[in-house]
């Protein structure tokens, strides 16, 4: 990302390949992110990604979309290209496919590990990345293939807006880097739109650790210690 920042690159187009080799490559995978993922309750891959630009409006999510190695590639089509900020399921392969990708079985989705693991539970974790590029533009991406052996159909935050990502290019944006185990931390930390609270504490003039640390002792507050689950933030600012 460094490199191609230096390189003058935009943002997006930074987050979307650094993103995309970490979706398509099987050995990361196992954590928890797009080709080589852990599958579903059913032994099928389902990805969720998003991508959002500072600009306001600029936003485009997947959910349980099968049969793609890079689901935040077409995350960013639908940002680009589509009239709707979110597709799912059947309707984001469908909208894949018109856009020239390529439907996998899901044999190519899998991994010798995942398929190993389809009895194991670990925990893992799922990438969000921020690039603020030279010309001041910001982009946060995240992506994953969800907890391990979840209900099919199941979202967790990764996708959302708020809660797995935010960006304000006035501000800065943050995102999720969230620690899963098999039971899905990620339809806990939802309730929290834990993103969108950094953003609005970096407006009031909050570092991004100092962002991130309040948000987590805020959550940590509400749930009381003995409910406490794993959760990690990133963040950056404009300057």
């Amino acid at each position: 990302m460094q490199c191609m920042i230096l390189a003058g690159q935009n943002s997006t187009d930074v987050i979307e390949a650094a993103i995309g080799e970490v979706e398509n490559d099987v050995d990361t995978g196992r954590n928890i992110v797009g080709r080589g993922g852990f599958p579903n309750s059913m032994g099928i891959v389902e990805c969720d990604a998003a991508i959002m630009e500072g600009v306001p409006g600029r936003f485009g999510a997947v959910a349980a979309l099968r049969g793609v190695g890079q689901p935040c590639q077409v995350a960013r089509r639908i940002m680009d290209k589509s009239p709707h900020s979110f597709l799912v399921g059947e309707g984001a392969a469908a909208f894949a496919q018109e856009q020239g990708f390529t439907i996998e079985p899901n044999d190519r989705m899998l991994s010798d590990h995942t398929v190993a693991a389809y009895q194991v539970s670990g925990v893992t974790c799922n990438p969000g990345l921020i690039a603020l590029d030279l010309r001041g533009n910001i982009t946060v991406g995240v992506s994953t293939s969800g907890a391990p052996f979840k209900s099919p159909g199941r979202v967790g935050d990764t996708p959302i807006p708020g809660c797995g990502l935010y960006a304000d290019h006035m501000i800065g944006a943050a995102a999720g880097n969230l620690s899963q185990s098999a039971s899905g931390d990620g339809d806990k930390i939802m309730c929290y739109c834990p993103s969108f609270h950094i953003v609005g504490l970096m407006r009031q003039g909050f570092s991004p650790k100092e962002a991130c640390c309040s948000v987590l002792a805020d959550i940590r507050r509400k749930v009381g210690e003995d409910n406490c689950f794993e959760i990690s933030l990133i963040a950056l600012n404009m300057k």
